[in-house]
């Protein structure tokens, strides 16, 4: 239960600050926006931070990662099986086309390589701050 609470926090915090940013600055909207989409997020994020890092925890046990090349892989793995349908699913429950999820997917795509060793690597550091053993 502890390591479920820790997870669904450092998930909230971690995609709380980038996806502000990204909103800010990339996308410019405006600071009403954001706070709308944030508060918004923060049920799915409840749902799948947990079940995210379980998943997480099992690829990287079955892989066993050697070196951090091998690690960033398993991660980007790890983000890309399970974020995308996730991601896919909110898109067409918001009422997005196929066409525009499919768009949306390929450039949040990206943004999920990019981010996806990052987190790992916060959630680690989150669970070493409040004493949780590695699951790796």
């Amino acid at each position: 239960m502890r390591t479920s609470i820790i997870d669904t926090i450092a998930t909230i915090v971690f995609f709380t600050v980038f996806a502000t940013f990204s909103e800010l600055v990339i996308a410019g909207m405006d600071l009403a926006s954001v706070l709308t989409t944030r508060l918004v997020m923060i049920p799915v994020m409840i749902a799948t931070g947990r079940p995210y890092t379980f998943w997480r925890d099992w690829l990287f046990s079955q892989v066993q990662p050697r070196g951090r090349l091998s690690a960033v892989a398993a991660d980007i793995a790890a983000f890309l099986v399970f974020q995308v349908p996730v991601y896919g699913a909110t898109l067409m429950i918001a009422g997005a086309s196929a066409t525009e999820a499919l768009f949306a997917i390929g450039s949040a795509i990206v943004f999920m390589v990019l981010l996806a060793r990052p987190f790992g690597l916060f959630v680690e550091l989150f669970r070493r701050l409040f004493g949780i053993e590695q699951a790796r």
